[in-house]
């Protein structure tokens, strides 16, 4: 099965044409124009047909003349272009062309063809399974529920497509997969998987799109469920402006096992690919006071249903400000993390199973020097021997870590014993921590500079430059 993308973007594309933000100026000038998303596969099945898509096609060498069946998501613009009805009866195609989607949808297609056109119009809803007759072996297409809706749209569905032992989910427009869409498609072990992620690192948007975390959360739960397996090719279509440019959005979507899309590219499923391994990578990410820094440690893990949370300072009694900090951090990250309190680091990361986020190396090195009361001149050996302990943990650490710490070495000196005794021991945590890392990454006003980088280069969330609107 060849999959050809006519466009990988939002609704208006990315760059959007009146914008001058940091990724559309990087978009325009990179020549990384994409337009709305759609697909053709192998020349004879559309997956959604936006006003755009047919000059796609031709951009990208491909004629329609041989499309038999157009599959329509949903009923929002970008996603139907009626007018390509009137394009095909112009030059009098008499073929039969089977136009499938929900409802509203079709209706805004019916007045777009003639009355004695070859085209029938088939309403699909979820749980729908149909076959589709082709020249090289037929098409099951199985129809599921999205997570997409509006004052325009309430019907919109994702689809499975099949043939010839080859499968691709096409789940574009949808926020977070619905419990019965997870179900159908538990198991399927996909050849590839078009996943829209729309809002990058903004997150403030609602339910009916992906950004970057929730994109990482719901392709963690198609792992988990088997839908997406290692030979899976995942890849990130539907993209706006407010993800972060091309250089630092690859690495971010290559943590979780997925890549963006590009316009014209053609994707070959079946073919062999090497399968996808979980490597047990180290991160440490520095900065000073809300600089970001666990906000991009989360969204360095996002891509894990499952992480051992470590609150390394510890409960803290009778402070209610701290306790607030605490439900604050709480509240944003997935339920299904587990948080533990504990200054006790080494033993959490020696029996790990799950991947770890270790927040942070400053609370930690607090609450040792607390425990061995060492803030005024007391003997420090036994704080050395806890990080001894520490780093050795870390090192041999079974699962994926990520570690936040203060970067407390570019300010002023201390005028207390206890402030110059903590600086310099944390730094001495933090230069052994990053020796034992494959990243290490300095936040500076929420953007992550990379200091060290494997193979993949670590990036930061970056601030949108105008309020959400859809991106139908």
């Amino acid at each position: 099965m060849d999959v050809m993308l006519l466009g990988t973007g939002s609704a208006d594309g990315w760059p959007s044409p009146f914008c001058r933000c940091r990724s559309c100026r990087w978009a325009l000038a990179a020549g990384e124009i994409r337009g709305q998303t759609a697909a053709l596969v192998d020349d004879t099945l559309m997956i959604d047909c936006g006003p755009e898509a047919p000059r796609a096609a031709l951009r990208a060498g491909r004629s329609l003349a041989a499309v038999r069946h157009i599959l329509l998501t949903h009923g929002h613009f970008d996603h139907v272009g009626p007018a390509a009805l009137v394009m095909r009866h112009w030059v009098g195609r008499s073929e039969p062309l089977d136009v499938l989607g929900p409802p509203g949808a079709l209706d805004q297609c019916r007045d777009w063809v003639g009355p004695d056109d070859p085209i029938r119009f088939r309403p699909v809803h979820p749980g729908d399974e149909v076959v589709l007759p082709a020249p090289a072996g037929e098409y099951t297409v199985r129809v599921v529920e999205a997570a997409h809706s509006d004052g325009l749209v309430e019907d919109a569905v994702l689809y499975d497509v099949s043939r010839r032992g080859v499968r691709l989910l096409w789940a574009t427009d949808t926020g977070p997969l619905p419990a019965g869409t997870q179900s159908a498609i538990a198991g399927a072990g996909f050849d590839a998987v078009f996943l829209e992620e729309t809002f990058g690192t903004y997150i403030a948007h609602g339910t009916d799109h992906h950004d970057l975390p929730s994109f990482a959360r719901t392709l963690a739960q198609l792992r988990e469920s088997g839908a997406v397996q290692g030979h899976t090719d995942v890849i990130a279509v539907h993209l706006s402006h407010f993800n972060p440019p091309g250089p630092e959005l690859a690495p971010m979507l290559g943590r979780y096992g997925a890549r963006a899309g590009r316009d014209g590219e053609l994707v070959r499923l079946g073919a062999h690919r090497v399968p996808v391994t979980d490597s047990p990578s180290r991160t440490l990410v520095l900065g000073g006071v809300r600089s970001g820094k666990s906000v991009h440690a989360e969204a360095v893990l996002a891509g894990h249903a499952q992480v051992r949370y470590l609150a390394a300072g510890g409960p803290r009694e009778g402070d209610p400000e701290w306790d607030q900090r605490v439900r604050q951090h709480r509240a944003r990250r997935p339920p299904e993390w587990q948080t533990i309190e504990t200054s006790d680091v080494a033993a959490q990361l020696r029996t790990a199973e799950v991947p770890v986020l270790l927040d942070c190396l400053g609370t930690w090195l607090a609450a040792r020097m607390d425990r061995h009361r060492c803030w005024d001149g007391g003997p420090q050996a036994a704080v050395d021997e806890d990080i001894d302990e520490l780093v050795a943990a870390w090192r041999q650490c079974a699962v994926p870590a990520v570690a936040v710490s203060n970067e407390v070495g570019s300010g002023v000196v201390p005028d207390t014993f206890s402030g110059r005794l903590f600086r310099d021991l944390l730094g001495t945590v933090n230069t052994r921590i990053a020796v034992e890392c494959d990243d290490v990454v300095l936040m500076v006003a929420g953007v992550a500079m990379p200091v060290r980088s494997a193979a993949r280069e670590p990036t930061g969330p970056a601030a949108p430059t105008s309020g959400p609107r859809s991106r139908r």
